[in-house]
């Protein structure tokens, strides 16, 4: 029996809290539900300047359980063995104009709070998954952005329109990534629109090309956990870990390369935009020393070319250890943030990229920074005053940047929580892990499965990067907690079975394999042992 028998519902209530303690509003106010309630049909796509593009096979790849569709993609070979990619992105603005009540709740959260109980949306449901959608079989408004790319991934010419498009096939990434590397049928919904098998291998090999040309310009490509909860029910009964594969590169190729031209297009129109960047990495230094300590000397000055192929040495050497040193350089460069270009104004570039020019534009139905570009689009293709003054640009770009901020911390604590709920019924159980940090005297501990993160108690000498066996002692889910202890290879024969609950006597088992009968001689210790009794929530007479 599970010790938290609503584990969903109290999830879900620490969601909440975590939301309002970090500055965010889980619920939409009485204003923007009544602006909900009057609208009750799509945006509409209206004028001299929408291009019908309804009669393209476009298609939407995504999540399993995504119902945002922000962005739509198609593909056409030209003549000249160049591939023209369209890219379509849901006009939000279409219906949500800026200052209503909707739009001020957007504002106030900037994102999308993805948590495995529940989710708060940015826009209302009604919107995101539904008028604002791409969804299939559903004409609807949207801003797309036309590419022509040479064979070797190099950007020829780029075009922005509006225009009306209908999603043919929703796809998801696991279903098309096991087509593309022949590990699975071509996905049902694929199947029924005639030449889509066509359209995904063309933009497959064309993302394949702009990836490997990022590379060879210096953009890093990293390794993070991502762990989400699943559930049996109400019940978390596994945390498993998302895997990048084909067409989740295809998708954020396709996005990377928009985003750009979308930046460039707004400095073009001398236009100021909000820009998404990551800084030359002011703890460079320090990156050097990670290099170094694993044989790699990298230049005195910020260079993503040398640190990149560090990477790649890296995750060939050290597979298991790779997730980690990512998350650490990940840390050591700092943290994205939105600013503000201004018409001849200096460029700072997305590191990480190795871009100079980059917005947040593909996904305005959950981030705003992409809706506030997506109105600054609409205004330079109109050739009409931007609805935002530089000052207010300023002052959204850092809002924007601390809300993104509060969010990520929010789904963290979640998942904490999350793991901690999984692994309180496995407590007096032995994993095995690898050490992640260690500061201000205390170490952290990874597990490998399921895939989560806690605290190792005071232990011999330990380093970054060593492989640990460790029992489970103790976990709080309201406060996302998980303790582990080290344990001794050697002693793993008196540690292989279940063991009482962690906050109750610990029974050692002395001498199992030379009891008669597999007898055993019992004694109580305050070290946390196993014993061959089953859970700690029963007791145990002596």
């Amino acid at each position: 029996m599970a010790l938290h028998p609503h584990q969903k519902e109290e999830l879900a209530e620490l969601a909440v809290a975590a939301m309002r303690e970090r500055g965010l509003q889980p619920e939409f106010s009485g204003p923007a539900l009544q602006q909900l309630r009057g609208i009750d049909g799509p945006g509409l796509a209206e004028g001299t300047d929408i291009v019908d593009l309804t009669g393209l096979p476009w298609c939407s790849i995504d999540n399993d359980d995504s119902r945002d569709l922000d962005q739509l993609t198609v593909s056409e070979t030209l003549p000249d063995g160049s591939v023209k990619i369209w890219v379509a992105i849901a006009d939000v603005d279409a219906l949500i104009e800026k200052d209503t009540p909707i739009d001020r709740h957007a504002q106030v959260n900037t994102t999308s709070v993805y948590t495995s109980a529940r989710i708060f949306p940015m826009l209302p449901e009604k919107l995101s998954t539904d008028l604002t959608s791409l969804n299939p079989n559903q004409v609807r408004a949207a801003t797309v952005t036309e590419m022509v790319f040479a064979p070797d991934g190099a950007l020829l010419r780029s075009h922005i329109q509006r225009a009306r498009v209908r999603n043919q096939a929703q796809l998801a990434y696991d279903a098309v990534s096991a087509w593309i590397t022949g590990d699975g049928p071509l996905p049902e919904a694929a199947d029924r629109v005639p030449g889509m098998d066509q359209q995904l291998r063309t933009q497959d090999s064309a993302a394949q090309q702009l990836r490997a040309r990022r590379r060879e310009q210096g953009a890093l490509e990293f390794q993070t956990l991502q762990p989400r909860a699943e559930f049996d029910g109400d019940r978390v009964v596994a945390i498993r870990q998302q895997e990048q594969n084909r067409a989740r590169q295809l998708i954020e190729e396709f996005m990377v390369a928009t985003n750009g031209v979308t930046a460039r297009y707004l400095a073009g129109k001398r236009r100021a935009s909000i820009r998404r960047v990551v800084r030359s990495p002011e703890r460079w230094a320090r990156i050097a020393e990670l290099a170094a300590e694993r044989g790699t000397t990298l230049p005195p000055e910020p260079d993503s070319s040398a640190l990149e192929k560090f990477l790649q040495t890296e995750r060939r050497r050290d597979p298991l250890r790779f997730p980690d040193l990512s998350l650490t350089i990940v840390k050591l460069m700092g943290r994205g943030e939105y600013v503000v270009e201004r018409p001849g104004g200096p460029k700072i570039g997305h590191f990480g990229l190795a871009v100079r020019d980059y917005s947040h534009s593909t996904a305005p139905n959950r981030r705003y920074p992409d809706l506030i570009t997506g109105r600054l689009i609409k205004a330079a293709l109109a050739d009409v005053s931007a609805p935002y003054s530089h000052t207010e640009l300023e002052m959204l770009a850092a809002h924007c940047t601390r809300q993104e901020d509060a969010a990520n911390k929010v789904e963290r604590q979640l998942r904490k929580s999350e793991a901690a709920m999984l692994l309180e019924e496995r407590i007096g159980q032995l994993f095995d892990g690898v050490v992640t940090g260690q500061s201000k005297g205390n170490t952290w501990l990874r597990i490998f499965d399921p895939p989560a993160d806690g605290k190792l108690l005071p232990s011999r000498e330990l380093k970054v990067g060593d492989k640990v066996r460790a029992r489970l002692v103790d976990t709080n889910v309201t406060r996302g907690f998980i303790d582990f202890e080290q344990i001794d290879r050697e002693a793993e024969s008196l540690s292989s079975m279940p063991a009482l609950h962690a906050k109750t006597p610990r029974l050692i088992v002395a001498n199992t394999r030379h009891s008669p009968s597999y007898g055993c001689a019992l004694r109580l210790d305050p070290v946390r042992f196993d014993a061959p009794f089953g859970h700690g929530r029963k007791t145990l007479s002596l």
